[in-house]
This record gives structure tokens, sequence and C-alpha cells, in this order.
């Protein structure tokens, strides 16, 4: 396995600091600095450190990108102008993902040397393929809408796999721009690692799919559609909104929790109650259940086989943990439990901070605005859906280089 491993990608990663080699001296030391960093990869895969990792750095309030490859021991060196960067690595085989990132990463005051450790994870069989939170417009009428948002699932795997019990949520902070940034990590204010606790901090609630087990098979190369908002039509008001009233789609809906109606109206006729999506646990207090509109994060999650999630929601110490600071209760979900997640940044903002770590999520997608029919979508691996017969999408647990900002809804043709 480990020999498919020379194979690999690029772009993710998180540093500590430490050095490769001796800085040298040049020509431009006056206006630049040199930034060093040190690859490294975890314990049982070292072998694989070599030369031509691709390392990105990029200046946070600028956006000007660089890249340089490592050298035979791993070491990518920059001569950068004085700012704070963003550094991402990552490495992908069929077979294993590697990410790490350093986020705010200050070169400022000298040369720098960091030491960059990347996380191992596996690529996702099942995978989110699109996000929808931001709305439309109301045209022909005024203002904008954003009571139709939805997300979709898809089978990356050349094997069945079922969608019963399958859980998903969002993170707190509700958005990456928070003016407290991210309460639940520390950064260090020097080589910008990012230090995550031990799980994720799910607020408002958690959801389940229906099913007992295989109920609902999702074939390899299909997607499913779940309705977090409005199970309904809702073009025949809003041209530009989507149709989430299909007879193959999910729809969160709780009357009696989310008695909301402008978000949670009934279902449509051609949704039955069977593929009514399950709160197992409600910790916030709104009346209408929704995902940020300018930079959600969304994970899906189950628990590991021999695990009983209610039992494990029902002790307090895993449903209620006390956010730092507030008053608000959020879930406390493992890491390990998550299959997939897509981090977004607001597009219009400064200040974002990451809310998931790189074995969940090494980088970002951006968002540059609401109310514009925009969605978060996954790229196509084509070769590899040219040589399966079936659709497989992008997984290298990096929402840099996975998804993309797409003009238009992909239901809007349906």
């Amino acid at each position: 396995m480990r020999r498919q491993l020379h194979r690999l990608f690029l772009v993710g990663l998180s540093a500590l600091l430490v050095g490769c080699t001796t800085l040298s001296e040049g020509v431009y030391d006056e206006a630049l600095l040199q930034l060093e960093v040190q690859v490294d990869y975890p314990e049982g895969y070292e072998e694989f450190l070599r030369e031509g990792i691709a390392v990105r750095a990029e200046n946070i309030y600028t956006a000007a990108a660089y890249m340089q490859p490592t050298d035979a021991k791993g070491c990518a060196r920059f001569s950068l102008t004085k700012g704070f960067y963003r550094i991402t690595v990552a490495d992908k085989s069929d077979e294993a993902i590697f990410n790490g990132l350093s986020d705010k990463v200050r070169l400022t005051d000298g040369n720098l040397q960091l030491r960059v450790p990347l996380t191992y994870s596996k690529p996702g069989q099942i995978v989110i393929r699109e996000l929808y939170s931001g709305g439309c417009s109301k045209a022909p009428y005024e203002g904008y809408y954003q009571a139709d948002r939805y997300f979709i699932l898809h089978n990356n795997h050349a094997e069945v796999q079922y969608l019963d019990g399958l859980c998903f949520g969002t993170l707190d902070p509700y958005n990456s721009n928070a003016p407290a940034g991210n309460v639940w990590t520390t950064i260090d204010p020097e080589t910008g690692a990012v230090t995550f606790r031990e799980y994720a901090p799910i607020t408002e609630a958690v959801w389940r799919l229906p099913g007992s087990g295989t109920d609902f098979p999702l074939a390899p190369g299909e997607g499913a559609v779940v309705a977090i908002n409005g199970a309904i039509d809702h073009t025949a008001q809003y041209p530009e909104s989507v149709n989430l009233n299909r007879t193959d789609y999910f729809a969160c809906y709780n009357p009696t929790l989310y008695p909301n109606v402008m978000y949670h109206p009934a279902p449509g006729d051609q949704i039955s109650e069977e593929r009514y999506c399950e709160v197992l646990i409600k910790t916030g207090r709104s009346n209408g259940y929704i995902l940020s509109v300018n930079s959600p994060t969304l994970v899906i999650f189950r628990a590991p086989e021999g695990t009983d999630i209610e039992a494990y929601l029902a002790d307090r110490a895993n449903s209620t943990i006390t956010k730092p600071g507030s008053t608000d209760l959020c879930v406390k979900v493992p890491w390990e439990w998550i299959l997939d997640g897509v981090e977004v940044y607001n597009g219009t903002a400064s200040n974002n901070t990451k809310r998931l770590p790189d074995s969940v999520d090494a980088g970002f997608v951006l968002l540059s605005g609401s109310a514009m029919g925009h969605t978060l979508h996954r790229h196509l691996d084509e070769a590899a859906t040219a040589a399966s017969g079936y659709e497989i999408y992008i997984d290298t647990n990096n929402s840099s280089t996975d998804l993309y900002e797409r003009e238009e809804q992909s239901l809007k043709s349906l």
C-alpha cells in the first residue's frame, strides 16, 4: 500500500517552530524575508518524505500565493515580503491523505523556520458533494430568499453505501468571522499552529437520516439531497430558487422542536414521512434550524460500531458542553467519528478562523456573497470517473482544492 503513496498530490498543513537548514543571505534581504518549511509525515510514514512535495504560502491580507517544492529532505524555501501567511501542504494517494495547515504565520520580525507535521486520514466513501446555504434573489420581486438550504451527499466508492443512521450538524461558531474568533481553539502567535480540542462542538442540534440499516442504499456515483429548509418547490414563488419537493429527497422536519414555518413548512406531497430526518438532540434555542448564510461548516458522521449514539447523547458530559465565555450548549462529537466536512470562509471578511482540523478539512472554500444563488460544489475527478464508469469527485480532505464556488445551484436545472 505504501508504495502506492508515491502518486501524490498537493495542498493543506499545521506548523511548529523548528528549522531544516541554515537560512542563506541574498541580495534582496532588505525587502524580503526567508521562510523555510520542513514537512514531517506521521509516524510510520516517514519513508515518503521526498523531493517535490508542493508547499503553498498565501498572504492572508493580499491573497498573493506562492508555491515551492520541497528538496530531498522535505524542506521548501520561500523569499517573501513581510506579512501574515497561511501555509498549506497536502499529499494524496488512492488509500491515504496527508494534510497540514499553519494559519496566520507571522513573518514580520525576521527570517522564520517552521516544522510542519502532516495529519493522516482516509479518503471518504460518502462525501459532501454540494452545499447551498446563501440563498437567492426573490426576482421578479424585491429582496432575497434564504429558506431553501440544502446539501447533497455522494457515494464516491465502488461499493453500495447506506445512508441509514448517518448524522450531520454544524459547528460553533456559526460564522468563520465571528467577532470572538473560534473560542474552541488556540493559535500559536509565532507559528500560526492551531490547536483544536479533541472533539467537534456541534451547535443547535444533531440530525440523523432515517432507516434501520439497509433502507436507503446509495449506489456508486449516486447522490442524495437533504433539504435543510423547506422541502417544497420554492420555484413556484421564486424562480431563482430550487425545487426541493422530489420523491428521493430527505427533509429536515420536526414541527415540535422547529415550529418556524418560514424555514420548516410541511414537506411537499412528493416526500414521504419515511424520509424525514430525526432530531437526535436539540441544545439550542432557535425555532428554525439553519446554517450560516455566508460561512457555514457542515459535517457528516457516524458513531463507531458498538457505540449507541442515543446512549452517548443521553450522557450530559457529551451533550451539554458549555461554550467558553457563554451559556450556549454544544454536543461533543469526536473528530474520528466524522466522515466528511466542509469549511466555508466568508469571502468578504479578513478575520476568518478555522473550525475544522486538518484531519477533516485542511483548507477552506470561499463564498463571495449571499443571496446570489451561488453554491459550493465539489470538483469532478474526470480521470477517475472515466476509469471507473461512475462519477467520482476529488477528495483530498482540503476544501481549498476540492470545492469551488458555482454560480448556480446544481438542482436548478432539474
